[in-house]
């Protein structure tokens, strides 16, 4: 058995690079035709630039100039961090309420806030944009509190789980010290909460950074996101120019994925911390 194991090793790392390769290969592409010219991309997309087709940076100036590209980034980091740290403060406070009521009342919230994880996006999603419209949430603020809404489900889940480990004589003793409830949460349970909260602030600024459909149903093109300018290199009867799509694409998730491998390892720890304590 010893001596298998070292094989068994090698072919699952073979596996693991070639699924790295399959991820890693779209993403490589993108980039690559970026620098080429427009009629080069579809006819040789999977080719290097050459002195034929390369371009240099005319499709990022060409891009950037067409989709209006430093609002719609600026209105993208503007909804991501504000409806990151807003769930990030509501569904920890939430989850230690749950957590700590534990009554009929916390129990029923907890379950529905689960329950709602597992609801598709696509059955509520023309009912949600006519009352976000009624109710004038059809703003990029409005849109943050949207996000609240379907974001909660997951964090609430997470912060549940790890709200369970912290032993309840710290909060008994932060009392006796004289805190009140706001106090003995943001001063004792929330930085005990670091694990759970960078990961679940991590997994939504890769979820709202990226959307494209709520964004495009509750605030249109007023306020242009990301994923949503990218749309306006579109031309008519269907043309769109791929050159530049390529150069916006590539500067779009160019910042979530530095931030998404700067913080990868808390991704896995916050996860495991809020299971096994959990």
């Amino acid at each position: 058995m010893e001596k298998r194991r070292p094989f068994i090793n090698i072919i699952l790392t073979v596996i693991l690079i070639a699924l790295s390769a399959v991820f890693i290969a779209p993403v490589f592409i993108v980039l690559l035709n970026s620098f080429k010219s427009k009629f080069s991309i579809s006819q040789t997309p999977f080719v290097l630039p050459n002195n034929d087709t390369f371009v240099a940076f005319q499709n990022y100036i060409t891009g950037i100039n067409d989709t209006g590209f430093l609002s719609a980034f600026g209105w993208s980091l503007f909804v991501t961090v504000l409806s990151v740290a807003v769930i990030v403060i509501f569904t920890s406070m939430a989850a230690w309420y749950i957590v700590r009521s534990g009554g009929r009342f916390a129990k029923l919230t907890y379950y529905l806030f689960v329950f709602s994880m597992i609801v598709p996006f696509q059955m509520v999603m023309f009912t949600m944009s006519k009352l976000a419209n009624s109710l004038g949430l059809d703003t990029p603020l409005g849109l943050v509190f949207i996000y609240l809404g379907f974001g909660a489900g997951l964090s609430v889940f997470m912060f549940v789980g790890f709200v369970k480990s912290i032993p309840l004589s710290i909060e008994e003793a932060a009392t006796i010290d004289g805190c009140n409830p706001m106090q003995i949460f943001y001063h004792v349970v929330f930085p005990i909460l670091k694990p759970t909260t960078v990961t679940v602030a991590i997994l939504n600024t890769m979820w709202i950074w990226n959307d494209y459909l709520l964004p495009y149903l509750v605030i249109g093109t007023d306020y242009k996101t990301l994923p949503i300018a990218v749309q306006y290199l579109k031309g008519g009867y269907g043309s769109v120019d791929m050159g530049a799509m390529m150069a916006v694409l590539v500067l779009s998730i160019l910042p979530v994925v530095v931030f998404y491998l700067f913080a990868q390892k808390y991704i896995i720890s916050g996860v495991a911390a809020g299971a096994v304590k959990g």
